[in-house]
């Protein structure tokens, strides 16, 4: 699921009471309600996608400096919001170009918004019919997908959506948001000639 919008000084002006007024705090709320409400993942998203497009097309104060820090060696996520009851997390990325993750799942459903720049997308199709097993796995390279700002892209688990995510070399910083279904200090990362993969911990910087 993908929708998209052109940022503009028209488009900013266009809603502006409606629009600044939602703030971080309410998509929070109104993400957890969502969640609550649509225990089906493919439905969840479906509910949170538009709160994320609105909280991106509002007032971005809610992002402070520490949400923009980069690394020099590989893309930094940056907590903007992690739930005490191990629920929804919600992560700043700053990926500086040439900066990619490896092929990996998420084991929960993800609403990814973007606030700047463009962030490649390179979606994998497991083929084996064994998503439970760590070997043995059989993935063929899916579609490519381009978000630029202000687009919202979705995934769900079961099977795990598969992807590697990143910026080219020729291409300016992009910044994300992503929001997770639980705390997101792990997932699988995938080994495409041997077949298999392994479960890595996963780090953030604290805001």
């Amino acid at each position: 699921m993908v929708s998209h919008c052109a940022i503009s000084d028209q488009t900013r002006k266009c809603g502006e009471t409606a629009m600044t007024e939602y703030h971080l705090h309410r998509f929070l709320d109104d993400a957890r309600q969502a969640a609550r409400a649509n225990p089906e993942p493919a439905d969840c998203v479906a509910a949170v996608a538009p709160l994320m497009h609105r909280l991106l097309l509002g007032d971005r104060g809610f992002l402070e400096p520490g949400h923009f820090r980069d690394d020099p060696d590989h893309y930094a996520r940056n907590a903007v919001h992690i739930g005490d009851d191990g629920g929804l997390s919600l992560y700043a990325l700053v990926w500086n170009p040439g900066q990619w993750t490896p092929v990996h799942d998420h084991g929960t459903w993800g609403v990814v918004g973007m606030v700047r720049g463009v962030l490649e997308e390179r979606n994998f199709i497991r083929s084996d019919h064994q998503n439970e097993t760590d070997e043995g796995i059989v993935l063929h390279r899916g579609g490519v997908i381009l978000m630029t700002e202000c687009t919202v892209t979705t995934f769900v688990p079961n099977p795990d959506h598969i992807h590697r995510t990143g910026v080219a070399e020729d291409r300016e910083q992009a910044v994300s948001l992503h929001l997770y279904g639980r705390t997101m200090n792990s997932f699988h990362v995938y080994d495409l000639a041997a077949g298999s993969r392994e479960r890595i911990d996963v780090f953030h910087n604290e805001s």
